[in-house]
């Protein structure tokens, strides 16, 4: 069996279990369920073995389909996609891979989705210093045309201690650094579909081996992993 695209049979499941979101019916199709997340779980761990080839990656990690509903108003069992993330060897590296597949819906985002106090601290730092290095990453013909523009909630004005003038303002506001690809279904069930995924993580790279240079360093550059 290909492991180099999502099965048309992945779609079809995910898009009756959208119109049948109750346990009752979920559990007449358990045996569908874990074929479908088989099927998947494949895909991504053959991505893992392409990623490996360009970046150091730590371990997969497959997140599960039941919803926790206990606080949530969206008492529906059940996720309607599948989805999984790559963490990269920490602490020299960082940043991080996910992957969502949904009909409708299926997309990949990078980044830093919730950094740490510290770590979001250090990075608005380094732009309020200096931000030609990381608009000259976010400016390539190549990020842009896989990513466009960073994306991520922001403040509505600048944090405590910055400049509210500063000419990076725009980036230091920010709370979170992500970048998301979209795929249509039919993108998602043509057979390089695992190397478009593998090739927008590549050109992911400049932009996380910055923000891992910045993470591991003080603002003098000198190493804090030493």
């Amino acid at each position: 069996m290909s492991n180099t695209h999502i099965s048309k049979s992945t779609y079809n499941f995910l898009n009756e279990l959208k119109k049948n979101n109750n346990r009752e019916w979920f559990n007449e199709h358990k045996k569908e369920f874990k074929a479908e997340e088989k099927k998947v779980k494949g895909f991504y761990q053959e991505l893992m073995i392409k990623m490996r080839m360009h970046d150091e990656i730590d371990d997969l990690k497959m997140f599960r389909i039941y919803r926790d509903v206990r606080f949530s108003a969206n008492k529906q069992p059940y996720k309607e996609h599948l989805s999984g993330s790559f963490s990269r060897v920490k602490p020299r590296l960082r940043g991080g891979y996910y992957l969502h597949i949904e009909p409708g819906n299926t997309f990949l985002a990078c980044g830093f989705w919730a950094p740490e106090k510290e770590d979001l601290q250090r990075i608005r730092k380094e732009f309020e210093l200096d931000d030609q290095e990381i608009r000259e990453i976010l400016n390539e013909d190549s990020f842009k045309k896989q990513f466009g523009s960073i994306e991520g909630e922001e403040l509505k004005t600048a944090p405590r201690g910055f400049d509210k003038e500063h000419p990076a303002i725009d980036l230091i506001r920010k709370k979170q650094y992500i970048v998301i690809k979209k795929f249509t279904d039919n993108d998602a069930l043509e057979a390089n579909f695992i190397d478009k995924i593998d090739e927008a993580f590549k050109t992911v790279r400049p932009f996380f081996d910055y923000m891992s240079d910045v993470l591991t360093t003080d603002l003098n550059g000198v190493s804090l992993l030493d």
